[in-house]
Protein backbone atom coordinates (compact mmCIF):
# COMPACT_ATOMS: atom_id res chain seq x y z
CA UNK A 1 0.00 0.00 0.00
CA UNK A 2 0.91 3.60 -0.46
CA UNK A 3 0.94 6.14 2.46
CA UNK A 4 1.22 9.81 2.59
CA UNK A 5 2.22 11.49 5.73
CA UNK A 6 1.67 14.93 6.24
CA UNK A 7 4.59 17.17 7.61
CA UNK A 8 8.00 18.04 7.82
CA UNK A 9 9.58 17.40 11.55
CA UNK A 10 10.96 14.68 12.91
CA UNK A 11 7.88 12.91 13.90
CA UNK A 12 7.15 12.52 10.49
CA UNK A 13 10.21 11.16 9.52
CA UNK A 14 9.71 8.60 12.07
CA UNK A 15 6.56 7.71 11.14
CA UNK A 16 7.56 7.45 7.44
CA UNK A 17 10.46 5.53 8.76
CA UNK A 18 8.69 2.95 10.90
CA UNK A 19 6.17 2.49 8.52
CA UNK A 20 8.42 1.34 6.07
CA UNK A 21 9.73 -1.07 8.13
CA UNK A 22 6.23 -2.77 7.46
CA UNK A 23 6.11 -5.66 4.45
CA UNK A 24 2.71 -4.05 3.65
CA UNK A 25 3.95 -0.60 2.87
CA UNK A 26 5.20 -0.05 -0.57
CA UNK A 27 6.04 3.39 -0.88
CA UNK A 28 5.65 6.77 1.82
CA UNK A 29 5.05 10.17 0.80
CA UNK A 30 5.74 13.37 2.35
CA UNK A 31 3.88 16.55 2.05
CA UNK A 32 6.68 18.62 2.33
CA UNK A 33 8.98 16.26 3.88
CA UNK A 34 12.33 17.17 5.28
CA UNK A 35 15.85 16.32 4.12
CA UNK A 36 16.00 13.14 6.07
CA UNK A 37 12.45 11.72 4.19
CA UNK A 38 14.26 13.05 0.63
CA UNK A 39 16.93 10.21 1.62
CA UNK A 40 14.94 8.11 2.73
CA UNK A 41 15.03 4.72 0.80
CA UNK A 42 11.07 3.75 -0.33
CA UNK A 43 9.86 7.64 0.61
CA UNK A 44 9.45 10.62 -2.08
CA UNK A 45 9.09 14.42 -0.51
CA UNK A 46 6.46 16.45 -2.62
CA UNK A 47 6.13 20.13 -1.98
CA UNK A 48 3.15 21.05 -0.90
CA UNK A 49 1.89 23.00 2.37
CA UNK A 50 -0.01 21.26 4.98
CA UNK A 51 -2.75 24.04 4.80
CA UNK A 52 -3.24 22.84 1.10
CA UNK A 53 -5.54 20.60 1.41
CA UNK A 54 -6.78 20.55 -2.47
CA UNK A 55 -3.09 19.93 -3.12
CA UNK A 56 -2.82 16.77 -0.81
CA UNK A 57 -6.43 15.74 -2.29
CA UNK A 58 -4.76 15.83 -5.83
CA UNK A 59 -1.71 14.17 -4.77
CA UNK A 60 -3.51 11.34 -2.55
CA UNK A 61 -5.86 10.31 -6.07
CA UNK A 62 -3.08 10.81 -8.94
CA UNK A 63 -0.50 8.66 -6.13
CA UNK A 64 -3.22 5.80 -5.32
CA UNK A 65 -2.93 6.33 -2.21
CA UNK A 66 -4.65 4.43 0.59
CA UNK A 67 -4.10 6.33 3.55
CA UNK A 68 -2.77 9.71 4.64
CA UNK A 69 -1.40 10.23 8.34
CA UNK A 70 -1.14 13.75 9.80
CA UNK A 71 1.61 14.66 11.84
CA UNK A 72 1.26 18.20 13.18
CA UNK A 73 -1.50 20.04 14.65
CA UNK A 74 -2.29 22.91 12.58
CA UNK A 75 -3.75 20.88 9.66
CA UNK A 76 -5.74 18.94 11.82
CA UNK A 77 -7.19 22.46 13.83
CA UNK A 78 -7.65 23.77 10.45
CA UNK A 79 -10.15 20.57 9.06
CA UNK A 80 -7.77 18.89 7.06
CA UNK A 81 -9.48 15.41 8.38
CA UNK A 82 -12.86 17.18 7.60
CA UNK A 83 -11.70 18.09 4.30
CA UNK A 84 -10.21 14.61 3.28
CA UNK A 85 -13.13 12.49 3.86
CA UNK A 86 -15.62 14.40 2.49
CA UNK A 87 -13.20 13.30 -0.86
CA UNK A 88 -13.83 9.21 0.54
CA UNK A 89 -9.83 9.80 1.56
CA UNK A 90 -8.89 7.81 4.70
CA UNK A 91 -7.21 9.85 7.58
CA UNK A 92 -5.80 8.91 10.76
CA UNK A 93 -6.11 12.53 12.33
CA UNK A 94 -9.29 13.61 14.67
CA UNK A 95 -11.73 15.65 13.11
CA UNK A 96 -11.95 19.92 13.53
CA UNK A 97 -14.17 19.15 16.51
CA UNK A 98 -11.91 16.76 18.08
CA UNK A 99 -8.64 18.88 17.38
CA UNK A 100 -10.27 21.29 19.76
CA UNK A 101 -8.66 19.21 22.56
CA UNK A 102 -5.22 20.88 21.82
CA UNK A 103 -6.32 23.73 19.93
CA UNK A 104 -7.87 25.66 22.54
CA UNK A 105 -6.56 25.21 26.19
CA UNK A 106 -9.76 26.57 27.30
CA UNK A 107 -11.91 24.39 25.36
CA UNK A 108 -9.65 21.57 26.88
CA UNK A 109 -9.75 22.71 30.48
CA UNK A 110 -14.03 22.60 30.29
CA UNK A 111 -13.61 19.19 28.72
CA UNK A 112 -11.72 18.11 31.28
CA UNK A 113 -13.75 19.25 33.83
CA UNK A 114 -17.13 18.24 32.65
CA UNK A 115 -14.95 14.02 31.38
CA UNK A 116 -14.18 14.49 35.69
CA UNK A 117 -10.83 14.14 34.50
CA UNK A 118 -8.39 15.32 37.40
CA UNK A 119 -6.22 18.44 36.05
CA UNK A 120 -5.36 21.73 37.95
CA UNK A 121 -7.65 24.40 39.00
CA UNK A 122 -7.64 27.13 36.46
CA UNK A 123 -9.17 30.47 34.95
CA UNK A 124 -9.66 31.75 31.34
CA UNK A 125 -8.74 35.31 30.48
CA UNK A 126 -9.19 37.74 27.46
CA UNK A 127 -8.02 40.60 29.03
CA UNK A 128 -4.29 41.27 30.63
CA UNK A 129 -5.56 43.24 33.74
CA UNK A 130 -7.89 40.84 35.12
CA UNK A 131 -5.37 38.09 34.48
CA UNK A 132 -3.15 39.86 35.91
CA UNK A 133 -5.07 40.52 39.21
CA UNK A 134 -5.91 37.07 39.27
CA UNK A 135 -2.24 35.94 39.87
CA UNK A 136 -1.46 36.52 43.77
CA UNK A 137 1.22 34.21 44.23
CA UNK A 138 3.58 31.69 42.53
CA UNK A 139 4.59 29.50 41.25
CA UNK A 140 2.14 29.54 38.79
CA UNK A 141 2.00 28.57 35.14
CA UNK A 142 0.59 30.72 32.32
CA UNK A 143 -0.52 29.37 28.99
CA UNK A 144 -1.48 30.55 25.47
CA UNK A 145 -4.84 29.58 24.53
CA UNK A 146 -4.17 28.81 21.11
CA UNK A 147 -1.50 26.29 19.33
CA UNK A 148 2.42 28.11 19.70
CA UNK A 149 4.34 25.50 19.07
CA UNK A 150 4.85 23.82 22.23
CA UNK A 151 6.05 27.59 23.46
CA UNK A 152 3.47 29.46 24.80
CA UNK A 153 3.46 27.78 28.41
CA UNK A 154 5.46 29.64 31.64
CA UNK A 155 6.08 28.61 35.03
CA UNK A 156 6.41 31.65 36.93
CA UNK A 157 8.31 31.41 39.32
CA UNK A 158 7.22 34.93 40.46
CA UNK A 159 4.03 37.28 39.97
CA UNK A 160 6.31 39.82 38.23
CA UNK A 161 7.20 36.66 35.78
CA UNK A 162 3.38 35.75 35.51
CA UNK A 163 2.61 39.27 34.31
CA UNK A 164 5.45 39.34 32.18
CA UNK A 165 3.98 36.25 30.50
CA UNK A 166 0.36 37.42 30.62
CA UNK A 167 1.61 40.92 28.66
CA UNK A 168 3.73 38.80 26.27
CA UNK A 169 0.62 36.74 24.97
CA UNK A 170 -1.80 40.15 25.29
CA UNK A 171 0.77 41.36 23.07
CA UNK A 172 0.53 39.41 20.13
CA UNK A 173 3.47 37.00 20.74
CA UNK A 174 1.78 33.71 19.85
CA UNK A 175 -0.26 35.65 16.91
CA UNK A 176 -2.96 37.87 16.98
CA UNK A 177 -5.84 35.34 17.00
CA UNK A 178 -4.25 33.62 20.31
CA UNK A 179 -5.28 36.61 22.41
CA UNK A 180 -6.50 34.46 25.78
CA UNK A 181 -4.98 32.76 28.40
CA UNK A 182 -5.31 30.51 30.74
CA UNK A 183 -3.92 30.66 34.47
CA UNK A 184 -3.61 27.64 35.99
CA UNK A 185 -2.54 26.09 39.35
CA UNK A 186 0.98 24.79 39.46
CA UNK A 187 1.27 21.08 40.35
CA UNK A 188 4.72 19.31 41.85
CA UNK A 189 5.88 15.72 40.49
CA UNK A 190 7.56 14.67 37.01
CA UNK A 191 5.86 14.95 33.78
CA UNK A 192 5.46 12.37 31.65
CA UNK A 193 3.36 11.85 28.23
CA UNK A 194 0.86 9.29 27.60
CA UNK A 195 -0.21 8.77 23.68
CA UNK A 196 -2.55 6.67 22.98
CA UNK A 197 -4.67 5.61 20.08
CA UNK A 198 -8.56 5.47 19.00
CA UNK A 199 -10.88 4.16 16.60
CA UNK A 200 -13.82 6.32 18.37
CA UNK A 201 -14.66 3.15 20.28
CA UNK A 202 -11.44 1.49 21.90
CA UNK A 203 -9.06 3.87 23.16
CA UNK A 204 -5.43 2.21 23.74
CA UNK A 205 -2.21 3.64 25.49
CA UNK A 206 1.50 3.21 23.49
CA UNK A 207 4.37 2.82 26.10
CA UNK A 208 4.49 5.92 28.34
CA UNK A 209 7.38 7.98 27.43
CA UNK A 210 9.22 11.68 29.24
CA UNK A 211 10.64 14.42 27.58
CA UNK A 212 12.70 17.40 28.35
CA UNK A 213 10.73 20.30 27.24
CA UNK A 214 13.38 23.04 28.63
CA UNK A 215 16.53 24.07 26.82
CA UNK A 216 19.03 23.65 29.60
CA UNK A 217 20.48 21.01 31.33
CA UNK A 218 19.21 19.80 35.04
CA UNK A 219 15.62 21.16 33.40
CA UNK A 220 16.48 25.13 33.24
CA UNK A 221 15.98 27.62 30.96
CA UNK A 222 13.41 28.37 28.62
CA UNK A 223 10.58 25.87 27.24
CA UNK A 224 11.39 24.45 23.55
CA UNK A 225 9.62 21.96 21.06
CA UNK A 226 11.31 19.36 23.43
CA UNK A 227 15.09 18.22 23.68
CA UNK A 228 15.15 14.68 23.87
CA UNK A 229 12.58 12.10 25.30
CA UNK A 230 12.83 8.43 26.55
CA UNK A 231 10.82 5.29 26.86
CA UNK A 232 9.21 3.86 28.75
CA UNK A 233 9.25 6.07 31.51
CA UNK A 234 10.09 4.51 34.97
CA UNK A 235 7.70 7.43 36.66
CA UNK A 236 4.59 5.36 35.04
CA UNK A 237 5.70 1.83 35.86
CA UNK A 238 3.06 -0.52 34.05
CA UNK A 239 1.14 -0.58 37.83
CA UNK A 240 0.21 2.87 37.31
CA UNK A 241 -1.07 2.31 33.94
CA UNK A 242 -4.54 0.72 34.68
CA UNK A 243 -5.36 4.28 36.82
CA UNK A 244 -4.14 6.48 33.31
CA UNK A 245 -6.73 4.09 31.55
CA UNK A 246 -9.65 4.14 33.85
CA UNK A 247 -9.06 8.25 35.26
CA UNK A 248 -7.85 9.85 31.82
CA UNK A 249 -8.17 7.93 28.69
CA UNK A 250 -11.67 6.19 29.18
CA UNK A 251 -13.11 8.86 30.51
CA UNK A 252 -11.57 10.93 27.67
CA UNK A 253 -13.42 8.59 24.74
CA UNK A 254 -16.91 8.60 26.61
CA UNK A 255 -16.83 12.68 26.88
CA UNK A 256 -15.84 12.93 23.27
CA UNK A 257 -18.45 10.28 21.95
CA UNK A 258 -20.99 12.42 23.93
CA UNK A 259 -20.34 15.08 22.66
CA UNK A 260 -20.88 13.52 19.26
CA UNK A 261 -17.47 13.77 18.25
CA UNK A 262 -16.10 10.85 16.10
CA UNK A 263 -12.08 11.04 17.02
CA UNK A 264 -9.95 8.80 15.41
CA UNK A 265 -6.18 9.28 15.65
CA UNK A 266 -4.21 10.25 18.79
CA UNK A 267 -4.73 11.29 21.92
CA UNK A 268 -1.73 12.70 24.04
CA UNK A 269 -1.99 13.11 27.55
CA UNK A 270 0.13 14.98 28.96
CA UNK A 271 0.49 13.90 32.82
CA UNK A 272 1.70 15.26 36.18
CA UNK A 273 2.65 12.39 38.54
CA UNK A 274 3.23 13.60 41.86
CA UNK A 275 5.38 12.12 44.32
CA UNK A 276 2.80 10.62 45.97
CA UNK A 277 1.81 8.52 42.70
CA UNK A 278 -1.66 10.74 42.04
CA UNK A 279 -2.15 11.40 38.21
CA UNK A 280 -3.26 14.85 36.51
CA UNK A 281 -3.49 15.90 33.32
CA UNK A 282 -1.30 19.03 32.06
CA UNK A 283 -2.37 19.37 29.06
CA UNK A 284 -4.26 17.32 25.80
CA UNK A 285 -2.52 17.25 22.66
CA UNK A 286 -4.51 15.73 19.24
CA UNK A 287 -1.67 14.32 17.76
CA UNK A 288 2.29 12.08 18.18
CA UNK A 289 4.45 14.13 20.27
CA UNK A 290 7.27 15.09 19.04
CA UNK A 291 10.33 13.98 20.22
CA UNK A 292 8.17 11.70 22.25
CA UNK A 293 7.50 10.21 18.86
CA UNK A 294 10.95 8.99 17.94
CA UNK A 295 11.28 7.09 21.13
CA UNK A 296 7.97 5.62 21.51
CA UNK A 297 7.62 4.19 17.48
CA UNK A 298 11.14 2.58 17.40
CA UNK A 299 10.08 0.20 20.52
CA UNK A 300 6.98 -0.92 18.55
CA UNK A 301 7.02 -4.46 17.06
CA UNK A 302 3.55 -4.36 15.55
CA UNK A 303 3.41 -2.91 12.03
CA UNK A 304 2.11 0.64 12.13
CA UNK A 305 0.36 0.73 9.29
CA UNK A 306 -2.06 -2.65 10.41
CA UNK A 307 -2.44 -0.11 13.51
CA UNK A 308 -3.57 3.26 12.10
CA UNK A 309 -5.33 1.35 9.25
CA UNK A 310 -7.38 -0.61 12.44
CA UNK A 311 -7.68 2.83 14.24
CA UNK A 312 -9.76 4.48 10.91
CA UNK A 313 -11.78 1.68 10.34
CA UNK A 314 -12.97 1.03 13.88
CA UNK A 315 -11.44 -1.92 14.58
CA UNK A 316 -8.42 -1.16 17.18
CA UNK A 317 -9.82 -3.72 19.83
CA UNK A 318 -9.00 -6.86 17.27
CA UNK A 319 -5.04 -5.42 16.54
CA UNK A 320 -2.63 -6.32 19.12
CA UNK A 321 0.06 -4.06 20.50
CA UNK A 322 3.40 -5.78 20.65
CA UNK A 323 6.82 -3.98 22.05
CA UNK A 324 10.62 -4.42 21.53
CA UNK A 325 12.40 -5.31 24.80
CA UNK A 326 14.32 -2.74 26.04
CA UNK A 327 14.69 0.74 26.17
CA UNK A 328 14.93 3.97 23.87
CA UNK A 329 16.49 7.01 24.08
CA UNK A 330 16.19 10.27 21.75
CA UNK A 331 18.70 13.56 21.87
CA UNK A 332 17.31 16.34 19.99
CA UNK A 333 20.32 18.06 18.47
CA UNK A 334 19.15 21.71 17.66
CA UNK A 335 20.69 25.24 16.28
CA UNK A 336 22.68 27.19 18.43
CA UNK A 337 20.21 29.98 20.15
CA UNK A 338 17.23 27.98 19.75
CA UNK A 339 14.12 28.14 20.99
CA UNK A 340 15.46 32.21 20.36
CA UNK A 341 17.00 33.42 17.16
CA UNK A 342 19.22 30.50 15.05
CA UNK A 343 20.55 30.58 11.47
CA UNK A 344 19.62 28.14 9.04
CA UNK A 345 21.58 26.42 6.21
CA UNK A 346 24.60 25.10 7.72
CA UNK A 347 26.49 21.78 6.66
CA UNK A 348 25.70 18.97 7.98
CA UNK A 349 27.98 16.26 8.81
CA UNK A 350 28.49 12.80 10.41
CA UNK A 351 25.17 11.14 9.85
CA UNK A 352 26.01 7.78 8.18
CA UNK A 353 28.30 7.33 10.89
CA UNK A 354 25.79 7.97 13.29
CA UNK A 355 23.76 5.39 12.07
CA UNK A 356 26.77 2.79 11.48
CA UNK A 357 27.10 3.05 15.12
CA UNK A 358 23.26 1.28 15.04
CA UNK A 359 21.14 4.71 16.00
CA UNK A 360 18.35 5.80 14.06
CA UNK A 361 19.09 10.11 12.92
CA UNK A 362 15.33 11.41 12.64
CA UNK A 363 15.85 14.58 10.73
CA UNK A 364 13.47 17.74 12.11
CA UNK A 365 14.82 20.60 10.65
CA UNK A 366 17.06 19.68 7.62
CA UNK A 367 16.54 20.19 3.82
CA UNK A 368 18.74 18.48 0.88
CA UNK A 369 20.09 20.95 -1.09
CA UNK A 370 22.91 20.19 -4.19
CA UNK A 371 23.52 16.78 -2.53
CA UNK A 372 23.98 18.18 1.33
CA UNK A 373 22.23 18.06 4.39
CA UNK A 374 21.28 21.78 5.57
CA UNK A 375 19.93 22.63 8.73
CA UNK A 376 16.99 24.34 8.08
CA UNK A 377 14.88 24.85 11.64
CA UNK A 378 15.25 25.24 15.39
CA UNK A 379 15.32 21.55 16.17
CA UNK A 380 17.87 19.90 13.28
CA UNK A 381 17.82 16.13 13.83
CA UNK A 382 16.61 13.43 17.12
CA UNK A 383 18.62 10.88 17.59
CA UNK A 384 17.43 7.98 18.77
CA UNK A 385 18.65 4.51 19.93
CA UNK A 386 17.47 1.33 21.90
CA UNK A 387 19.30 -0.82 24.35
CA UNK A 388 18.36 -3.79 27.51
CA UNK A 389 18.72 -0.73 30.27
CA UNK A 390 18.78 3.11 30.09
CA UNK A 391 22.79 3.60 30.96
CA UNK A 392 23.40 1.32 27.62
CA UNK A 393 20.63 3.76 25.70
CA UNK A 394 22.00 6.95 27.16
CA UNK A 395 25.60 5.53 26.19
CA UNK A 396 24.88 4.29 22.65
CA UNK A 397 22.74 7.53 21.63
CA UNK A 398 25.45 10.31 23.14
CA UNK A 399 28.08 7.76 21.06
CA UNK A 400 26.28 8.69 17.71
CA UNK A 401 25.22 12.29 18.73
CA UNK A 402 29.37 12.53 18.76
CA UNK A 403 29.74 11.49 15.22
CA UNK A 404 27.27 14.79 14.00
CA UNK A 405 28.40 17.97 13.23
CA UNK A 406 27.40 21.37 12.46
CA UNK A 407 28.03 24.81 12.92
CA UNK A 408 26.43 25.93 15.95
CA UNK A 409 25.07 22.68 16.94
CA UNK A 410 23.38 22.56 20.48
CA UNK A 411 22.15 19.80 22.46
CA UNK A 412 21.86 18.89 26.37
CA UNK A 413 24.00 16.34 27.34
CA UNK A 414 21.82 14.89 30.60
CA UNK A 415 18.93 13.46 28.22
CA UNK A 416 17.64 10.71 31.04
CA UNK A 417 19.67 12.31 33.49
CA UNK A 418 16.67 10.93 36.24
CA UNK A 419 16.39 7.58 35.07
CA UNK A 420 20.32 7.09 35.08
CA UNK A 421 21.87 4.17 37.12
Amino acid sequence: MKILVVGNGGREHAIAWTLLQSPNVEQVFCTPGNGGTATLKGCQNYPISVEDFAGIKTLVEHQGISLVVVGPELPLALGITDYLQQHNIKVFGPNQAGAQLEASKAWSKAFMEEAGIPTAQAAVFTDAQTAKAYVKTAPIVVKADGLAAGKGVTVATTVEMAHAAIDQIFAGEFGQDNLRVVVEDFLTGQEASVLALTDGLTIRPLVPAQDHKQAGEGDTGPNTGGMGAYAPTPIVPPELMPRVQQQVLEPTLATLRQRGIDYRGVVYAGLMISPEGDIKVLEFNCRFGDPETQAVLALLETPLDEVLLACCEQRLEQVPLQWKSGVSVCVVLASGGYPGSYEKGKVITGIEQAEASGAMVFHAGTKLQDGQILSDGGRVLGVTAIAPTFKEAIAETYKAVDCIDFEGLYCRRDIGFRVEG
